[in-house]
């Protein structure tokens, strides 16, 4: 599912291949169905927290083996961030 996005909203819309699939009106269409809004969340808080823990474990590999538990409060905390605002989002549009 997510290559196929990325294939979409990376490559095909940019390039002009999808111009039509891309307007303003099917968008908000597809997106004010409710289960188009619950995909579009998990689509942005799942790849969030795969960031944090790569990049957590990142950072503890390159040395900061002291800060490990600063280091996995703040990409937690960034990730619980990005899904909170992305909820907000998603439920006001």
């Amino acid at each position: 599912m997510v290559p196929m996005l990325i294939l979409l909203t990376g490559i095909a819309a940019p390039a002009g291949w999808a111009r039509e699939a891309f307007t303003y009106d099917r968008v908000a269409a597809v997106v004010s169905h409710p289960l188009s809004r619950l995909l579009l969340f998990v689509v942005i808080s799942l790849p969030l927290f795969h960031w944090a823990h790569r990049f957590r474990f990142t950072l503890v590999d390159l040395g900061l083996k002291g800060a490990r538990s600063t280091i996995a409060i703040a990409c937690y905390g960034a990730a619980v961030v990005g899904t909170v605002l992305a909820a907000f989002v998603l439920i006001s549009l």
